[in-house]
């Protein structure tokens, strides 16, 4: 006699968080935290789009990424137009993106309100507000 089990449901996958930054050191604290709390995780640097050396319209459609974590560094009026462009992008335009900076109040005081997280001293017990962020957005995939 045969007997099928019931299928079970699928097994999520953990969320993609894409971290775009200008700071190496800032790149693999987020890779570690975020991995930690149980997202997978890509990177790129913003000097790579910023060259021409990465494409981000061809980052987003092979990784995919559920939240994009884009970093605002100085010169900010430059980085933020540099982000306005990029964010323009169509294959950017349904993804969740969390803005972060280190020093919130000179950007916004150059290009108006932002909505970015600071991140001051880059250290894991000071990302609880961007972990906050993220979460709200990501949804496991089923």
């Amino acid at each position: 006699m045969n007997r099928s089990r019931p299928a079970e449901p699928p097994t999520p996958v953990s969320p993609v968080i894409a971290v775009i930054n200008s700071n190496d050191d800032l790149v693999q604290l987020l890779r570690d935290e975020l991995a930690r709390a149980g997202f997978t995780v890509v990177t790129a640097h913003v000097r790579e789009f910023k060259s021409g050396h990465e494409d981000f319209s061809a980052f987003l459609s092979g990784h995919k990424p559920d939240v994009v974590v884009y970093d605002i560094s100085v010169p900010y009026e430059e980085n933020w137009s540099f982000f306005q462009n990029v964010r323009s992008v169509p294959e950017a335009q349904d993804r969740h993106v969390v803005v972060t900076t280190v020093n919130k109040r000179v950007l916004e005081e150059r290009v108006g309100p932002t909505g970015a997280i600071e991140i001051q001293g880059g250290r894991a017990d000071d990302l609880d507000g961007l972990l906050e962020a993220v979460q709200k957005f990501a949804r496991p995939k089923r």
